[in-house]
């Protein structure tokens, strides 16, 4: 019987390897925080509106779309690393190219009063609900 040995460091690359293409399968969900389409977002709801705030690092503002219609947000782009002709990429980890992210709310959004701020690489947006879809008090006479 031969016995093949094997160099310990092509068993961690092998390792590292099978991790990364786990990470990258569907096995986990969306059950991740930061799985899922670029950008990672989060929302909220504060003082009767919802919040949405978006990290788009390295994103120029001007390559960014925001569309509101009824109780749905969307979000696209296009993010561009640019390397130089003379640079050899070893590794790329940040994500690059056309994103699209799409939500929906449990509201009417009233889309002439949607403010979008961009300042560092986050953009914040302030969804307000219509006046029609405000939750009202009723007196009983």
């Amino acid at each position: 019987m031969v016995r093949l040995f094997t160099s310990p460091v092509d068993s961690l690359l092998s390792l590292q390897k099978a991790l990364s293409d786990t990470m990258l399968s569907d096995w986990f969900g969306s059950g991740l925080s930061s799985r899922g389409g670029f950008p990672p977002i989060n929302i909220f709801q504060q003082d009767g509106e919802y919040a949405i705030i978006a990290e788009l690092p390295g994103v120029n503002r001007k390559d960014i779309d925001i569309d509101v219609q009824r109780n749905r947000v969307r979000i696209s782009g296009n993010k561009q690393v640019d390397y130089g002709e003379s640079a050899s990429v070893h590794r790329r980890e940040r994500q690059t190219g056309a994103f699209d992210r799409t939500f929906a709310t449990p509201f009417q959004i009233d889309a002439e009063k949607v403010k979008a701020e961009y300042r560092d690489g986050i953009l914040a947006l302030s969804l307000p609900r219509t006046e029609q879809d405000k939750p009202r008090s009723i007196s009983i006479s």
